[in-house]
């Protein structure tokens, strides 16, 4: 089982990062009146994309680790919670509750399992995790099932990346993360983006909106 740490995968999440930031900040123009597009109706294929990429990479550096580090999964926890939190007190009605940290979390713990599995039962269980979403019943629109992915209404959230569908990316990852043939390079400035993925991705929001906030109309300067 191969346990070096890639470039070429710290790259791609740092690739990830730069597409995840860009659509943060053309949301935040929405979000702020300074553009008409509802981005996060026109550009909700983009958000996909990128939330599964985040999974997908998350997956293939947890099969590269070979195990779960304690540690790590503390620190992405508490950035959970404070993603919730910072959320709560800006937006009560649309608090994010089980976004894409939320998300990598428990799979962490549901991938588990699946470490030492072999690279067939790691794509069927993927696809049987991806399609799942098509057994959506009324039973699970209560408040506790939320998290599962299985209701038949979106909660109202800025932010929902139930395990259903969404660790079967994870899952995929685990698969392609057993791949050899993953060059030992990658482009530093990606490499960095990527290596500092978590502090980013907390910190990106409030400095946007912080700056938007001073240039809206009417604000001195």
């Amino acid at each position: 089982m191969p346990t070096a740490r890639l470039p070429l995968l710290d790259a791609a999440r740092g690739l990830a990062v730069v597409a995840m930031v860009t659509y943060h900040f053309f949301w935040d123009l929405s979000v702020f009146g300074f553009i008409e597009t509802d981005v996060g109706q026109a550009w909700r294929g983009a958000a996909m994309a990128i939330a599964a990429s985040f999974l997908a990479i998350s997956g293939a550096a947890f099969t590269r680790a070979g195990r779960l580090k304690p540690r790590r999964l503390v620190i992405i926890t508490g950035a959970a919670a404070l993603v919730s939190l910072g959320s709560w007190w800006f937006d009560p009605g649309s608090f994010i509750f089980f976004g894409i940290l939320h998300c990598i979390a428990l799979s962490c713990l549901l991938a588990l399992p699946f470490l030492r599995a072999p690279g067939w039962l790691l794509v069927l269980a993927a696809a049987t995790v991806l399609v799942a979403g098509t057994w959506a019943h009324p039973v699970f629109d209560a408040w506790p099932w939320l998290w599962l992915g299985l209701s038949t209404q979106l909660p109202l959230t800025n932010d929902y990346i139930p395990i259903i569908p969404w660790f079967g990316f994870v899952l995929l990852g685990m698969w392609a993360g057993r791949w050899q043939a993953w060059p030992a390079w990658g482009p530093p400035p990606l490499v960095w983006l990527g290596r500092w993925s978590l502090p980013i991705y907390l910190v990106h929001q409030p400095v946007l909106m912080g700056l938007l906030s001073l240039a809206m109309p009417g604000k001195p300067g």
